[in-house]
């Protein structure tokens, strides 16, 4: 509802000669006005879809029962008026006024049609709360007869009447910032990743996490970047962004074709993103360790790098490339209930980057060589790792897991049978461990029990790889492989092809 713009590109001297504006009305939000077109949020505003429909319903009815609000704070550049703090209050009265909580013309021309199942879900039931607790804006305006119930006649006068309140912050920018980060210190606090991206906004990993969570659309936090940067930020993050997130994640699972990264709802994806591409970055030595490490990005090419680098480790995973192990990811990434799990993914996707930086290509062939029976503990143990890891403190479950799975695959490899108490062993911890179901007393299937039936059903008819015996995903990751090959005088018939993961067709095999 209101669009950002870089503070950097904000030069030139404030004018102080004009009058400043007392408050924002509805009038002044509506179609029409030219407010809308002036306003913007800085690039170190928090995203404005952070509020919840609750929150965006409650808003609309303290201003419609005329209930204290707090105060809009702007700061006025040459050419913007900038939203210090209140973006969340203006774009819910903006997006009552246009019936545009996410899913109307504003937000899909913003996003280029790219609106996600779980967006449109959240629009439709925001859209729904305020037309049964509040009305629609176009309920009031059809309200003519003077004849009006005294609550609906209370409701109209506020909205004609009352405005928000506006502060204005004096000086440069470098002022208004520093406002914006006490009013969220002193006010609302800023949640761990807010603080991590505003704070390192213009460093390279920062910028690529907000490329990839949007695929490129959405706000352009790369805008400063020449030309074929942008476009280079915006072509890989579409890949990237297509790899782990698509398709979208719904629940029940009905589907073996799960998205690796699991949900693409911004809260949930963005900090696997920061945490994948910091990963996918980090050398030998385990730099850079944070997000901060690194410097700032002034022309896109460490931004560019980042993505190039986020894209690899992403392509050994999943994909077509002929290094691609095609992860299947309701084995890998998802628990015994169907949910996807953030420690399996990136405790695997650490595993694998830190062979591929090692430069440790027989890790590969060792995972290959075991990768049929190594599915299969990860299928018939899914309780056990999931207790495993609850046992672990969650900010040392990644590694754990990674260590665990590290450890299973040498175990299979030197020819031993890995059984549950190996397995709670390699994981350095003592006792037997009791998992189990939780009980209910519910009669109906709720959505976890239908998702772990429906994978554990598909799972027994999925396809395999004739060369390692693993999982394949065929919707990701598949190779069509000559069974007699084509150098041995095999040729292109239906006959003489399987389907196989990409690195055993190019790597193994040949």
């Amino acid at each position: 509802m209101i669009r950002r713009a870089d503070f950097a590109l904000a030069e030139g001297d404030v004018p102080s000669s004009f009058d400043s504006l007392a408050t924002v009305s509805l009038r002044d939000l509506a179609p029409g006005s030219l407010l809308p077109t002036s306003l913007r949020k800085p690039d170190f505003q928090r995203e404005t879809n952070h509020w919840t429909p609750e929150q965006v319903v409650s808003l609309l009815e303290c201003f419609v029962n005329g209930d204290l609000i707090p105060s809009v704070i702007l700061w006025r550049s040459p050419t913007y008026l900038y939203v210090i703090d209140g973006g969340h209050r203006l774009s819910v009265l903006r997006a009552w006024i246009e019936d545009d909580y996410g899913d109307g013309p504003l937000s899909l021309q913003f996003f280029g049609n790219a609106i996600s199942d779980e967006q449109r879900k959240a629009a439709k039931l925001t859209r729904t709360l305020v037309a049964e607790r509040i009305g629609t804006w176009q309920h009031f305006h059809r309200m003519q007869s003077p004849d009006l119930p005294e609550a609906d006649l209370r409701k109209i006068n506020a909205i004609v009447s009352r405005g928000l309140p506006v502060q204005w912050v004096q000086g440069n920018a470098e002022k208004a910032e520093a406002s914006f980060f006490k009013i969220n210190t002193n006010g609302t606090p800023l949640d761990e990743i807010e603080e991590l991206l505003l704070a390192n906004r213009n460093k390279p990993i920062p910028i690529a996490a907000r490329a990839v969570i949007r695929a490129g659309m959405g706000h352009k936090y790369w805008s400063r970047f020449p030309d074929p940067a942008s476009a280079s930020v915006e072509k890989l993050a579409q890949d990237v962004h297509l790899s782990l997130f698509e398709p979208e994640l719904n629940a029940p699972v009905k589907t073996l074709d799960l998205p690796l990264g699991g949900s693409k709802g911004v809260r949930t994806a963005m900090q696997v993103l920061i945490e994948f591409i910091l990963l996918a970055n980090r050398n030998q030595q385990g730099t850079p360790k944070l997000v901060s490490d690194q410097a700032d990005d002034v022309d896109g090419t460490a931004t560019v790098k980042a993505l190039n680098r986020a894209l690899a480790l992403v392509n050994r995973m999943t994909g077509n490339d002929k290094g691609s192990l095609g992860l299947h990811p309701a084995i890998y990434f998802y628990g015994p209930t169907g949910r996807h799990m953030g420690p399996l993914f990136m405790g695997t996707a650490t595993l694998i980057a830190s062979k591929l930086a090692n430069n440790d290509p027989t890790f590969f062939q060792k995972f290959t060589r075991v990768r049929a029976h190594l599915e299969a503990l990860l299928i018939s143990h899914k309780d056990l790792i999931a207790t495993i890891l609850q046992k672990s403190i969650s900010r040392h479950r990644v590694n754990e897991y990674s260590s665990l799975l590290d450890r299973i695959i040498l175990e299979l490899d030197n020819g031993k049978a890995v059984s549950e108490a190996d397995m709670v062993s390699y994981a350095r911890l003592v006792g037997k461990i009791i998992v189990g179901d939780k009980v209910t007393g519910s009669k109906a299937f709720n959505d976890d029990t239908k998702s772990a039936a429906f994978i554990k059903s598909a799972l027994q008819s999925a396809i395999k790889c004739p060369i390692c015996g693993g999982y394949l995903d065929p919707n990701k990751s598949v190779s069509y492989d000559h069974t007699v090959p084509a150098r041995d005088g095999g040729v292109g018939t239906l006959e003489n092809c399987q389907l196989t993961h990409p690195y055993c067709n190019q790597s193994v095999k040949h």
